[in-house]
């Protein structure tokens, strides 16, 4: 539970680490095993993004069994820091918000890659906000409550294997020529690691939606089911129906154009509608991080509890071994004495029998 408010108190007072960041060095190595690697093949893209994820969450694993129980918190919490993304999205999206709103189109299209996968210099300033927004909605669940549900769920080694998921799917998880195969299963396996985060993102955001929560739930399962992303429409419809605003239409990337189905009613978000995205999201990672503080917390007392009785039953076990044990060597002591009884008795009436 400690490890976990650690990490996450981390996360909203400081931010990303601005040097040596941890996801970095593995983006490195991860796209230098790519130029070795790839082939226009899905079984060799699962290998690769298998062996990289169960590197990672090895790597910590390992590193948690060589350090004792304070460092192994600060590790944890650490560990967690590295794999939340939450400040430096509020960020992000309110300085493309303060670009939007002075009127600095070629400012907010630089930040537009911080942000979005999609082509920059087709946005207009509509688009910018949309996309702001739905960047947060989806990276709320990707960046914030993944990682914290991860981390309760699997410890540090599972908060980590899910950025490395994440992070994949980013480097490799796309439909153009090169990664359609090849980043298919880091695709895959991203839709699996935040399918429950998905969900319990929009849950939060429905429950905070105060006023709002019909809209909420219905951008969320109804329209976010039609949303080709089986986690993204869930999240985004979400926030759509919270903020009253419509989400979707016309992507734009450099493969080509998707559409996106409309999720949420109203009218297209402005660039005041960024910051109120942003206190959403704010709100729904701090009841999120409270959740997973207190699953973590329950999850330890059970184990605690089950090597409790592992450890009673093995003394009760011993204890009756022991018991055995002395009960057998009484059994002997006695068959010997009884042994001797019946040799003296023998020979008294041998002797008699002489005389």
């Amino acid at each position: 539970m400690g490890a976990v408010l650690l990490g996450f108190a981390a996360d909203r007072v400081f931010g990303d680490p601005a040097r040596w960041h941890p996801v970095a060095g593995f983006g490195f190595v991860a796209a230098w095993v790519e130029r070795w690697a790839w082939r226009p093949r899905r079984l060799v893209g699962a290998i690769y993004a298998a062996a990289l994820v169960a590197a990672v969450a090895g790597l910590v694993a390992a590193g948690r069994r060589r350090v004792g129980p304070r460092m192994r918190l600060v590790l944890d919490a650490a560990v967690l820091w590295a794999t939340l993304g939450g400040r430096s999205l509020g960020r992000a999206a309110m300085a493309m918000q303060a670009a939007l709103d002075a009127g600095d189109r070629d400012r907010a299209r630089a930040l537009a890659p911080v942000l979005v996968g999609r082509d920059p210099s087709l946005l207009d300033e509509a688009q910018l906000a949309r996309a702001a927004v739905e960047s947060v909605a989806e990276n709320t669940s990707d960046a914030v409550v993944a990682p914290l549900l991860w981390m309760a769920a699997f410890g540090p080694a599972g908060a980590a294997g899910h950025r490395a998921i994440n992070t994949l799917d980013a480097m490799v998880g796309h439909r153009d020529a090169r990664y359609a195969e090849f980043g298919w299963a880091a695709a895959r396996l991203d839709d699996a690691a935040n399918w429950i985060p998905a969900r319990v993102t929009a849950l939060l955001v429905v429950a905070l939606a105060r006023g709002r929560r019909r809209a909420a739930w219905r951008g969320a399962f109804v329209d976010g089911a039609r949303h080709p992303s089986p986690n993204a429409g869930r999240a985004e419809g979400a926030f759509a129906g919270a903020l009253g605003v419509r989400l979707g239409g016309v992507n734009r990337y450099a493969h080509g154009s998707e559409v996106r189905p409309r999720l949420g009613e109203g009218a297209a978000p402005a660039s005041g509608e960024i910051a109120r995205a942003v206190v959403l999201a704010g709100r729904a990672s701090v009841v999120a991080a409270v959740v997973a503080a207190v699953v973590a917390a329950a999850g330890a007392a059970a184990r605690e509890r089950i090597g409790s009785s592992a450890a009673a039953r093995e003394r009760i076990g011993s204890s009756a071994a022991a018991r055995e044990r002395i009960g057998a060597g009484a059994g002997r002591a006695c068959g010997a004495g009884a042994g001797g009884a019946y040799g003296a008795a023998a020979m008294g009436v041998a002797i008699g029998r002489a005389l």
